[in-house]
């Protein structure tokens, strides 16, 4: 399989649902980017147990997205406002 037949493949899983119906088990990069933050920053959260760690998949790591809103809704901020 070449790259560009993998990256089709990415694309077309991606089509089959909905817009209404976002997926629940996101891959890493995908959950760094719902959460907001990149890859490496998203691998730091997990490491330090602030993001949940992945499920195993048939060998394919993905993150369940209602464990990654628990876990961004636990996230304390300190309460300060920066922009205050």
């Amino acid at each position: 399989m070449t790259e560009t037949d993998a990256l089709a493949g990415k694309r077309a899983r991606a089509d089959v649902l909905p817009i209404s119906l976002p997926p629940r088990g996101l891959s890493r990069e995908q959950a760094a980017a719902y959460i907001g933050v990149s890859p490496s920053t998203f691998d730091k959260l997990v490491t330090e147990g602030a993001m949940p760690s992945p499920k195993r998949l048939r060998g394919r790591l993905v993150w369940d997205r209602k464990r990654l809103d628990a876990c961004f809704d636990a996230l304390d901020d300190g309460g300060e406002n920066p922009w205050d």
